[in-house]
């Protein structure tokens, strides 16, 4: 019996539709990145992108536990000298909820191109609106 590997072109993807609203961040990114890489089908294999598209709305409406909203800080940096800038979650949720929610889900993914690969495949919004209506997503309870 040999073991069996995915091929590019074997893969067939289907499309998520995922509503954030009152879910836990941490918990929704790891359901998510488990999708977006493929672990939830039979025929996963590592190194190939067997992974869906998954559409995240009201990512504005993601929550948090314990005292991460005033604790939790993002940090980034300009390229300049002294250009250590950062932001709180409650500061980042007013600005940008959706790269809240997308930096928790790529923590969750690997750091290598097939990676970025995979990030590609997310699609997420503030509200309850998307353009993505002709793809038909399944809703998926997280």
């Amino acid at each position: 019996m040999k073991t069996y590997s995915a091929k590019k072109g074997d893969v067939e993807r289907s499309w998520y539709l995922v509503d954030a609203e009152g879910k836990v961040l941490g918990r929704l990114a790891t359901e998510v990145a488990k999708i977006l890489r493929g672990k939830n089908k039979p025929r996963f294999t590592p190194h190939v992108d067997t992974g869906d598209f998954v559409v995240i709305i009201n990512a504005g409406k993601v929550k948090v536990t314990g005292q991460k909203m005033t604790d939790k800080i993002y940090y980034h940096h300009t390229g300049y000298l002294g250009g250590l800038k950062s932001l709180t979650f409650r500061q980042m949720m007013e600005k940008s909820p959706e790269e809240v929610v997308r930096h928790a889900i790529w923590g969750m993914l690997p750091k290598t191109k097939l990676g970025k690969r995979l990030i590609t495949k997310l699609k997420i919004y503030a509200g309850k609106d998307h353009p993505h209506a002709a793809q038909m997503p399944q809703e998926l309870k997280v």
